[in-house]
């Protein structure tokens, strides 16, 4: 039975990838690589900060000026403040999850720091101990990898076969299946097919993950 449930933050518990990826389209922009909030979302959302940056000077043919990343992460963070939002139903799935007597944490891509401050704007930080939030800079490899999964399920005390995990994109699919973890994927603003072909099972509302949990 499962005993912890991992959930990933930027679009499962806080509404902040449309915020995130306007930003970066505005500003990859800004700099000669014309890019759309939809390109920016098929293209670099779910990687590290680290890869964005890379694929774009790839895709430029030049690096980004010095102090770009820096300057990006302060205009999303701006960005945050004034519109972020939970995602519909994100508090009553960790509740819930939390009701059945099962523990919960937060495993993203992002730093520790923005995990914090979107949770914090969003009033969702309380739901999890003060111990409970994993960063991919914690680990060697971020997402598609499963090294962030199986350190945050190491540190909670759990083994991969007891723990579930609620993503969002292919790319966190993918590193839950490769942790040897159940997988849920939330659609309802991804791509179902990419979700489904990385292995997950398809969840619409966050309402539902305690029932999908309870039911594995």
């Amino acid at each position: 039975m499962p005993q912890l449930v991992i959930f990933d933050s930027d679009g499962v518990l806080v509404d902040s990838e449309a915020i995130s990826n306007r930003v970066l389209a505005r500003m990859l922009s800004a700099e000669g690589l014309p890019t759309t909030l939809a390109q920016a979302r098929s293209e670099y959302q779910g990687l590290l900060l680290a890869d964005v940056v890379a694929k774009a000077q790839k895709a430029l043919g030049r690096p980004l000026p010095a102090g770009w990343a820096e300057s990006y992460e302060s205009a999303r963070d701006e960005a945050f403040g004034a519109d972020l939002r939970a995602v519909e139903g994100a508090r009553d799935a960790v509740e819930g999850v939390s009701a059945a007597g099962r523990r919960v944490c937060v495993a993203s891509q992002g730093r520790l720091r923005k995990i914090e401050l979107c949770l914090g704007l969003t009033g969702l930080r309380a739901l999890f101990a003060a111990d409970a939030l994993f960063s991919a800079e914690s680990v060697a490899r971020g997402k598609p990898h499963p090294d962030l999964f199986l350190h945050a399920a190491a540190q909670m005390g759990a083994s991969p076969a007891e723990c579930v995990v609620v993503e969002d994109t292919a790319t966190g699919v993918a590193a839950g299946v490769a942790a040897g973890m159940r997988v849920l994927g939330y659609a309802a603003d991804s791509d179902e097919a990419a979700l489904r072909a990385a292995g997950a099972e398809i969840v619409w509302s966050m309402r539902d993950v305690p029932a999908l949990v309870a039911a594995g």
